[in-house]
């Protein structure tokens, strides 16, 4: 009888596979939301940038012939036709936005009147100095978050007020002011680093260091909230039972369970880094990314700056998007909700 009642409580082999099918279909539902969302923001970013592009002052055709010539002048209207004509820039608007569009989609980014080349090529030679930098940002700045977390939090409430502010303060420097406070203090003044970096480890250490400063701020807030909740958990008085030491407790446990959300934001923060490199390379005239904007954006290069943007926007979007579906399949948690 007692057999009877508790299979009877069991779910049957068809109930279980209807369960699963069911959690299958909510996770493809929720990544298909995900990939929609970032292909949302990434046209969205797309058309911005075209209108942006469009309406700034100055004639395109104008400023593409004076870069050619490299002469400053007014051009007559016979001058700007054939320009306007073979570039569309005398077509509706409708129609040169579906033609930057459909161009993006191909990898076409156009051409840089003022290099002479196409803009995938000078991306392409300029991009893994500035992703070097952003992982290289990125790695130190968990330097600086997970000692300064076991030194400040779960000890006393003196001491976690101490290095939450500490973490606020840090989030809150702009990564712009942080570079040029370095590069006067530890190149100019006591000449421990060069002026001018390079792409060498030593001419990288300065704009590192100024990436990771407010990256070691957001970071150490998530690692923080996250180890002193989980330093109320039973395990903790579990292993402490055990005999463990609470420096062990902290190390082997409670610090591995606190770094999820802060892995989860490195996947902004690697995004966010290399929005953040554009402006430091330009600061410490480090090759890379910044220095091609700067120079595209002061030479009024139209194609190069779209390029820049639209491919940086890119790389933000998929890195969060490839960090989000990770996380979503990973966390049993979500895989069941609908």
């Amino acid at each position: 009888m007692t057999d009877l009642i508790s299979s009877g409580n069991q779910p049957t082999a068809s109930e279980g596979s209807r369960d699963t099918s069911v959690k299958h279909r909510s996770l493809l539902r929720r990544i298909s939301v995900r990939i929609g969302s970032a292909l949302f923001v990434l046209w969205g970013t797309i058309t911005v940038t075209f209108i942006v592009l469009s309406i700034l002052p100055g004639d395109r055709a104008t400023i593409l012939l004076n870069i050619t010539s490299g002469q400053v002048i007014e051009r007559t209207p016979a001058e700007l036709a054939p320009i306007n004509a073979l570039y569309g820039f005398d077509k509706p608007v409708t129609e040169q936005y579906l033609s930057y569009f459909w161009r993006l989609l191909h990898g076409d980014f156009g051409f840089s009147f003022e290099l002479q080349r196409p803009v995938v090529h000078v991306i392409a030679e300029q991009l893994l100095p500035t992703f070097t930098l952003a992982i290289a940002a990125l790695l130190l700045a968990w330097v600086i978050a997970i000692p300064w977390t076991l030194l400040t939090a779960g000890r006393s409430a003196r001491l976690g007020a101490l290095g939450s502010a500490v973490e606020t303060i840090m989030a809150g420097l702009p990564q712009y002011w942080i570079g040029i406070l370095l590069l006067i203090v530890f190149a100019i003044d006591l000449r421990w680093f060069p002026v001018v970096g390079g792409d060498s480890l030593y001419g990288s250490l300065l704009p590192a260091i100024t990436l990771a400063i407010p990256l070691a701020g957001f970071l150490g807030h998530a690692l923080r909230g996250e180890f002193e909740r989980n330093m109320q958990e039973p395990f903790v008085l579990s292993a402490r039972a055990r005999g463990m030491s609470l420096r062990k407790v902290k190390l082997h446990h409670v610090l591995r369970h606190a770094l999820i959300p802060a892995i989860t934001l490195s996947g902004w923060a690697i995004g966010n880094l290399l929005s953040g490199a554009v402006l430091v390379e330009a600061v410490f005239a480090r090759p890379g990314l910044g220095n091609v904007l700067v120079n595209a954006v002061s030479n009024k290069d139209f194609a190069l700056v779209s390029g820049l943007v639209v491919l940086i926007s890119f790389l933000y979007i998929v890195i969060n998007l490839a960090v989000d579906l990770i996380y979503l399949i990973v966390d049993p948690r979500l895989r069941g909700q609908s």
